[in-house]
């Protein structure tokens, strides 16, 4: 039977996705873990003794991550395309003025910027963050699907 993997804690993954920290599922047991890169270097080199415990636990999490096979890395924020996801969600709206000045926020400098505050304006930041809720789910379940895992629905309470 294909490895379960909770779709809630792989779309809480895809929105934490930065230039800082990648996420990670195991193949085996459907653990998503997340660990910074900064962690991911130190995970190459030698064990720091005056490291906190913090630290050296962290080091551990992503040297069991880059010495496994069976960590497979979920998509980056470049992957994930956020600009291409608050365009979509504009051209969705039935109101053609607001469409118009979403999809206007969206372009120069500071356009996400620019969109959050448009999205505020509005008044269709409730919509946003359920659009956006609803295209990551659903990225999510392909993801796990084209790694032969199982989508997992059942809401998780996280540890």
């Amino acid at each position: 039977m294909a490895t379960a993997v909770s779709v809630l804690e792989v779309v809480e993954a895809l929105e934490l996705a930065s230039d800082q920290m990648s996420s990670f599922v195991n193949t085996s047991t459907g653990e998503v873990r997340t660990v910074t890169h900064e962690d991911l270097q130190l995970a190459e080199e030698e064990d720091d003794p005056g490291a906190p415990d913090w630290q050296r636990q962290a080091v551990e999490d992503a040297r069991a991550v880059i010495d496994s096979d069976e960590w497979v890395e979920l998509p980056s924020k470049f992957d994930i395309h956020e600009w291409e996801i608050m365009d979509r969600f504009a051209l969705s709206l039935s109101d053609d003025e607001a469409m118009s000045e979403l999809r206007g926020s969206l372009r120069g400098r500071g356009a996400f910027r620019h969109f959050k505050a448009t999205l505020r304006r509005l008044d269709l930041e409730d919509a946003w963050f359920a659009y956006k809720r609803r295209t990551l789910e659903a990225m999510a379940k392909s993801w796990i699907s084209e790694h032969d895992m199982r989508p997992d629905e059942s809401p998780h309470t996280l540890a």
